[in-house]
């Protein structure tokens, strides 16, 4: 397949060495990019400082004001060709992307499919109705509508980088706002150059999207700046707090997705083989490393056992390796550190009385889909995010109990429960605190026109994608009209 001019969807020589202001820039310092799998290099991007920070944001506010002002089909358009061209690249992107993140490469693929969905959600959004018209007394036009806010300050992670990244980038930039995205280095390309690549060649202003790789301290710098009103972020709810508290301070707007603890309840009667089937694509895709994985299964005790049974034996018959050399099902963590925090909490939840069923060993970055069983609350495996392959089996004895091991967290992000009875499941599933409750199925989904988002720990009520959009990245305003000045009684 051949790319368009000006498209580099598989040639990193355009990039290299850069960061995205409208076109490509030579930045002051290096990023290497190593591929998770091969431990080799596989890129190298800009690495963008504070400063860069400084003049993106100058850049993108004065880009925003003509852009807010663009004729709504003008705007359409460019997501439309977004789409078309993304579509047309899909394969060249989709393998980058798998390469990039360690995924498989139907991971690639089907973030290149959603991220296709999203920018024709984005050509939609500038033709809809913004506003309300409200009741007001005889003679007063009293209406409120939904403005752009500016600057969004887009920070996302490395797990879904395309998708996470693309979700609020596409609405924010289709209701008239300019955006500077902070892409996790780990995933530079995915999360964000393939995005400013389409943008570009579809037509979007230059100024409107930066894209700026880099560390910590330009991902502060982009929540201090003051010509930035909101922060969308997506990560860990550690990180998550420290910008919640950060924005907070400069009295920003912002939404938060992060981490959380998921349960899957399976009641006595369900198809233990479909159950199985559930747990196994909730716990390990992506070798677990999503916020919404299955990370703990309540199981009732009638069950219990011979579904720890088949899940185990289902773990120990998924291939394990490099996605590009063979087809696997689970690929590497995306480095040393998040492998050993797999590593410490499979450890100290052992130690606890926890039993592995199957895995628990890893060669390099590659850890095998791992099943726990005896898991009690207290232990890590229980209470903490291992964002890697491991499944925890609890059994539980009534629905009560369930209800009440399944809201035994901090988070709230998404739940699932399976059973024969749809009724029965849903009176239990409605007493769940969670932000996404499937009946049926496990507890990995998004179809990216939905709201998505948590509560507690996984969030702060917000949420993204779909109907959520307008309410997310614009700001209500109210306006009254009247023919003519009224007399007042002062």
């Amino acid at each position: 397949m051949s790319n368009s001019p000006g498209l580099s969807f598989a040639n990193a020589d355009t990039w290299r060495g850069k960061i995205f202001n409208g076109e490509w820039v030579a930045a002051s310092g290096v990023l290497d990019v190593i591929e998770p799998a091969s431990g080799q290099p596989l890129h190298q991007v800009g690495k963008a400082t504070r400063e860069d920070v400084a003049i993106a944001v100058r850049e993108a506010r004065a880009a925003q004001r003509l852009w807010a002002a663009t004729p709504p089909r003008e705007r359409a358009a460019v997501f439309h060709r977004a789409a078309a061209l993304l579509e047309q690249h899909a394969s060249a992107a989709a393998a980058l992307i798998a390469r990039e993140t360690g995924g498989i490469l139907p991971k690639g693929e089907h973030e290149v499919r959603e991220s296709i969905v999203l920018l024709q959600r984005a050509a939609a959004m500038p033709l809809e109705a913004n506003g309300r018209v409200l009741p007001s007394v005889p003679g007063r036009l009293s209406i409120a509508r939904q403005l752009p806010l500016g600057v969004i300050g887009v920070i996302s992670p490395f797990n879904f980088p395309l998708v996470l990244s693309l979700r609020s980038v596409a609405p924010a930039l289709a209701v008239g706002n300019a955006v500077v995205l902070k892409p996790d280095p780990r995933t530079p390309y995915a999360g964000g150059f393939v995005i400013a690549e389409v943008l570009a060649a579809a037509g979007l202003p230059k100024g409107l999207l930066h894209v700026l790789p880099g560390g910590a301290d330009v991902g502060q710098a982009l929540v201090e700046a003051p010509g930035v009103p909101m922060l969308a972020f997506t990560g860990s709810t550690a990180a998550g707090r420290k910008i919640g508290e950060l924005a907070g301070g400069h009295l920003k707007k912002v939404s938060l997705e992060l981490g959380g603890k998921n349960s899957l309840i399976v009641l006595e009667g369900a198809d233990l083989d479909k159950a199985v089937s559930a747990i196994a694509f909730g716990a390990w895709f992506h070798q677990g490393q999503i916020c919404m994985a299955t990370g703990r299964v309540l199981a009732h005790r009638s069950v219990a056992e011979a579904l720890t049974r088949r899940l185990a034996d289902k773990a120990r018959h998924l291939p394990v390796g490099d996605p590009a050399l063979a087809q696997v099902a689970l690929g590497p963590i995306i480095d040393q550190r998040q492998l050993q925090n797999v590593v410490d909490i499979v450890g100290a939840s052992v130690a606890a009385g926890a039993v592995i069923e199957a895995g628990g060993t890893h060669e390099g970055l590659f850890y095998a889909p791992t099943v726990l069983s005896n898991v009690k609350p207290g232990m890590r495996a229980f209470d903490e995010e291992a964002f890697g392959p491991v499944a925890s089996v609890i059994s539980f004895d009534t629905d009560e109990e369930a209800v009440e091991l399944a809201n035994r967290t901090e988070y709230g992000l998404s739940a699932g429960v399976i059973s024969a009875s749809v009724g029965r499941a849903m009176a239990l599933g409605e007493r769940l605190h969670t932000g996404l409750l499937h009946i049926n199925d496990q507890t990995v989904a998004d179809e990216v026109i939905n709201p998505f988002g948590g509560i507690g720990s996984s969030g702060n009520g917000t949420s993204v994608g779909g109907p959520a959009d307008w309410e997310q990245y614009t700001h209500w305003q109210w306006v009254t009209i009247k023919e003519a000045v009224p007399l007042h009684p002062f």
